[in-house]
């Protein structure tokens, strides 16, 4: 009978302490929820919306892309873009041997990938015609951008040293003449050419002082920029441009009469005696003059005087 009561009052004390075990397992819930959340408010944008439209492709049915890229669905809807800082890191390593000297520099942000190359190292002086490293250099950098449509831009620089010579007559030609042969080298390596533009900044954008040999070492370069998005340039048509024109009123001096009356209808709305008034003051102020070939000239200017007047 004791032993009994015992097992009673053992199961009636388990009984009261069974809410423990749910209460620990809300907390833990709880807790998991919570570290859920603060994980996605600290993840980084880019990186979030791979991994949405990853799993976005994979309960749609579509190939689930393995390769670091920003797609839009493989349904051909949106260009497909590659992730700035892993593009970065593939280019560090694939350039390891001319990043290390100091020869390529790569930096990365949200929004662009920029790769300073030195000029010396690509061409030579005075020269657009790329050197046997300049093509290595960019066949290795277009097989990274190939298989996506991020915006390119390629700008050329020199130092502030004139340069004159018979196919460049200044700076801007020259460096201009180089990044339109960078972009020639990434298109004929598989980049599309939609994606690329070429400017030349001559020596009018230093990164360093002219004043030094290192620092006009420093400003021959050209530059990559490999934006983030694909971006778009929309060009009117040249049938839209000739309509836009159509529509534009021809200007209107403020105070002015709409139309410009021709000079017949100045002669007939001008009366003789207000012309004869007027050429009777001591100081003419603007006059009416015939010209030889039978024109009118409204005019104060004495070195007419010589011309026919108005009668």
């Amino acid at each position: 009978m004791i032993r009994r009561r015992r097992e009673e009052e053992y199961q009636r004390k388990s009984g009261h302490e069974r809410w423990v075990v749910s209460y620990a397992d809300f907390i833990t819930l709880l807790f998991a929820f919570f570290v859920v959340m603060y994980s996605v408010s600290q993840v980084n944008e880019q990186k979030y919306r791979v991994l949405s439209e990853t799993l976005g492709n994979i309960f749609q049915g579509a190939d689930e892309k393995t390769d670091g890229s920003n797609s839009h669905s493989g349904s051909g809807v949106g260009p497909t873009l590659v992730d700035t800082n892993v593009l970065a890191q593939e280019l560090e390593d694939a350039l390891a041997e001319f990043v290390r000297p100091g020869n390529v520099r790569i930096a990365a942000t949200e929004e662009w990938v920029q790769i300073d190359l030195n000029a010396n190292l690509l061409f030579d002086s005075a020269s657009a015609e790329p050197k046997p490293d300049a093509q290595e250099i960019f066949r290795e950098i277009a097989g990274k951008l190939a298989p996506f449509e991020n915006e390119i831009e390629v700008s050329g620089h020199t130092d502030n040293v004139p340069i004159r010579t018979v196919k460049y007559h200044s700076n801007w030609e020259l460096s201009s003449a180089r990044a339109s042969s960078v972009v020639r080298l990434l298109a004929d390596n598989g980049v599309n050419p939609a994606q690329l533009s070429a400017v030349g900044y001559g020596e009018y954008r230093p990164v360093a002082d002219n004043g030094t040999e290192e620092g006009r070492a420093a400003n021959r370069r050209v530059v990559l920029m490999i934006a983030r998005h694909a971006v778009e340039r929309s060009v009117m048509p040249f049938s839209e441009f000739e309509s836009s024109q159509e529509e534009v009123a021809p200007p209107q001096i403020s105070g002015s009469p709409a139309t410009t009356p021709a000079p017949s209808e100045i002669t007939q709305s001008a009366a003789p005696d207000e012309i004869t008034a007027d050429t009777s003051q001591k100081e003419p102020g603007i006059q009416p003059v015939r010209l030889n070939h039978g024109g009118l000239l409204f005019t104060s200017d004495p070195s007419k005087k010589d011309d026919k007047r108005l009668q």
